[in-house]
C-alpha cells in the first residue's frame, strides 16, 4: 500500500514460539514469516509479541536473519512462554508492564487469544481495555471445547488438567472478546461459537497463506479432471497426527474401504502423537502396499503437489476448529470428504466441492468414498467444483481486505467500543484472513 502514512503502526500478539540457537540467533516459523510479510504490506510498522521458546529448534522454523529482507518493517518483541500456572504467575506483572507499553506505541491492536495460563493475547486485551484502546481480537477454533473434549482420553493427569480448566478457558474467552472492538473468528465454525459473545462487529476470517500462484492452474486442473477417470483412488491428508485430528478414524475408513474391494492409495503428510498408534493399525490391517505415513513435510511446494495429485482430501477431525488445510485442499482443486460441521459445509457452500457425513460416522464416510471411486465422472465434476470454490481464497486479498476491516472498526471514533453494545453484523461476512 503507497499511501501508508509512516506512524502507522500494528501491534499483534501471536501465539507461534520463537526460538534462539546455540549461537543466539533468533527462528520464526517459516510460514509466520509470510503472514509478517503481509501484514507489513499493510501497515508502515509492525510489532510482534511473540512467546519465546526455551526448547531447541524445531523443522520448519527459519533464521530472522536470512528471511531476506521481508520483515524488515517488524519488530520482534520476545514475552515469556509460561504455560504453568507458577510460571504465568511469576512472569505476569513484569510481562503485563510490557504489553502496556507497546500498546501505548502503536496505533492499531490485534490479538490472538486462546488458553488460560500463559494467554499473552488474552492479557493484552485487558491491557488495552483498561487503557480505553479498541483492539480487535482474533481466535482459530474453539479452545475450551477442544480441552473439554480431550478429557475423555489420554493419561490421568491430562484428563484431570483439561477437566479443571475448560470452564476457566471459556469465561476467560468470552470476558475478552465482549472487551473487544472487533472480533475475527477463524472460519464459520469459530464465528458461530463466538460471535454471540461479541459486543462490537463480528467476522469471519481465514487465515490462509495460499499465494496466487499457489493455485492450481487451469492447464493442470484439465489434466487432473482427465486422470480421475482411471486408476487407483489417491486420498490424502495434511496436518499434525493428533487426537483432535481424529487419525484412527482415518484408519478405520480405509480399512472399511479396503473390506469394499476398493483400490486406493491414501498418505498422511504430517507428524504427532497418534502416528506410532496409526502405523501399528496399517500394519495389522495389511495396509502397508497402500496407506503411507512419510511424516512432517517441510517442503510447501512437495505439500500443494500431493494435494494437485490426489483425488480427494480425507478428513476426520473432532473438535470445532478450522484448520486451513481444507482451504488448502480446495484450491488445489482436491474435493474435501470428512466429517461435516459448519467451516467444511460454510467453505463448499457455493460450488458443492465435496461431500460430509455426521461427525463420527466412519461407516458412512467410507460409503461415500466407494460410491465416488464407483462413479469417476461425479468425481471429476467435483475436482472442477474444488478449484471454483477455492479460487476466492489468496493471502493477499485477505490480509489486506483484514487490514481494511481493522482500520475501519478500530479508528479514534471507536475507543472503549468494547464498554457498549454493538449489534454484530448480519449474513455471511466477507472472506478475510489471520
Amino acid at each position: 500500500m503507497s499511501d501508508i502514512p509512516d506512524n502507522d503502526t500494528l501491534l499483534i500478539y501471536a501465539p507461534v514460539p520463537l526460538h534462539r540457537d546455540a549461537a543466539g540467533n533468533l527462528f520464526v516459523e517459516a510460514q509466520a514469516v509470510n503472514g509478517l510479510r503481509l501484514w507489513a504490506a499493510n501497515f508502515a510498522r509492525v510489532i510482534v509479541m511473540m512467546p519465546l521458546s526455551p526448547e531447541p529448534v524445531p523443522a520448519g522454523w527459519v533464521p530472522v536473519s536470512d528471511t531476506g529482507g521481508k520483515l524488515d518493517r517488524v519488530r520482534f518483541e520476545m514475552l515469556p512462554m509460561a504455560y504453568r500456572p507458577d510460571q504465568f504467575l511469576r512472569h505476569l506483572p513484569a510481562t503485563r508492564r510490557h504489553i502496556r507499553r507497546l500498546i501505548a506505541e502503536a496505533q492499531w491492536l490485534s490479538f490472538a487469544i486462546g488458553g488460560l495460563f500463559g494467554d499473552w493475547g488474552a492479557v493484552a486485551g485487558f491491557a488495552a481495555h483498561d487503557m480505553g484502546r479498541p483492539f480487535a481480537v482474533w481466535t482459530d477454533r474453539v479452545e475450551s471445547e477442544v480441552v473439554r473434549k480431550s478429557s475423555a482420553s489420554g493419561p490421568w493427569k491430562e484428563r484431570l488438567r483439561a477437566r479443571l480448566t475448560h470452564r476457566p478457558m471459556a469465561w476467560l474467552e468470552r470476558a475478552v472478546i465482549r472487551r473487544a472492538a472487533l472480533g475475527l473468528f477463524h472460519g464459520r465454525e469459530t464465528y458461530e461459537t463466538y460471535a454471540p459473545f461479541a459486543t462490537g462487529p463480528a467476522e469471519v476470517v481465514h487465515d490462509i497463506h495460499i499465494a496466487p500462484g499457489d493455485h492450481i492452474t487451469a492447464d493442470r486442473l484439465a489434466v487432473k479432471v482427465a486422470q480421475a477417470g482411471e486408476g487407483p483412488l489417491r486420498l490424502v491428508y495434511t496436518g499434525r497426527a493428533d487426537p483432535m485430528k481424529g487419525p484412527l478414524d482415518w484408519i478405520e475408513v480405509l480399512e472399511r474401504l479396503a473390506a469394499t474391494g476398493v483400490d486406493f492409495r491414501a498418505r498422511w503428510l504430517g507428524d504427532g502423537s497418534e502416528r506410532p498408534a496409526m502405523l501399528a493399525r496399517i500394519a495389522a490391517a495389511g495396509l502397508e502396499a497402500r496407506v503411507e505415513m512419510p511424516g512432517f513435510v517441510t517442503d510447501r511446494t512437495a505439500i500443494l503437489e500431493e494435494l494437485r495429485g490426489a483425488h480427494a482430501f480425507l478428513f476426520c477431525h473432532l473438535t470445532p476448529e478450522s484448520p486451513r488445510c481444507l482451504i488448502e485442499a480446495l484450491a488445489s482443486g482436491c474435493p474435501i470428504v470428512g466429517y461435516g460441521s459448519t467451516y467444511p459445509a460454510d467453505l463448499i457452500s457455493v460450488h458443492g466441492a465435496g461431500v460430509l457425513v455426521p461427525m463420527g460416522d466412519r461407516a458412512a464416510l467410507a460409503g461415500e468414498l466407494a460410491r465416488l471411486d464407483a462413479d469417476r465422472p461425479r468425481l471429476s465434476d467435483l475436482i472442477v467444483k474444488a478449484s471454483r470454490d477455492g479460487a476466492p481464497f489468496t493471502d493477499e486479498h485477505v490480509f489486506e481486505h483484514r487490514s481494511e476491516v481493522i482500520r475501519r472498526h478500530l479508528g479514534p471514533a471507536n475507543a472503549m467500543a468494547g464498554s457498549h453494545p454493538v449489534r454484530p453484523r448480519a449474513g455471511k461476512p466477507a472472506i478475510s484472513g489471520a
